[in-house]
């Protein structure tokens, strides 16, 4: 897996605009008690539903590997000239 720069402030942004998505798609959110962890499994799972991110194969699927995939699809997202892909 090949580190990608500024990943940390781009899963901060996927994580950020992933509960945008949910909400629009009915979920009901996320409360402030819930972790980093469990926000970056569940959008994980929702994107890899709505067919947005390649799954992990099953022996794959680790926090380290799901927090690069968001990573991934948010830099897919972001206009090519955005501060965090520089």
């Amino acid at each position: 897996m090949k580190k990608i720069k500024n990943e940390a402030a781009l899963l901060k942004k996927a994580i950020e605009v992933g509960e945008k998505y949910a909400m629009n798609r009915g979920y009901k959110g996320f409360s402030q008690t819930n972790a980093a962890k469990q926000k970056v499994e569940s959008l994980y799972r929702l994107l890899v539903h709505d067919k947005l991110v390649q799954p992990l194969a099953k022996d794959q699927e680790t926090q380290v590997n799901m927090k690069h995939k968001l990573a991934i699809w948010i830099s897919k997202q972001l206009p090519k000239d955005h501060e965090l892909l520089k």
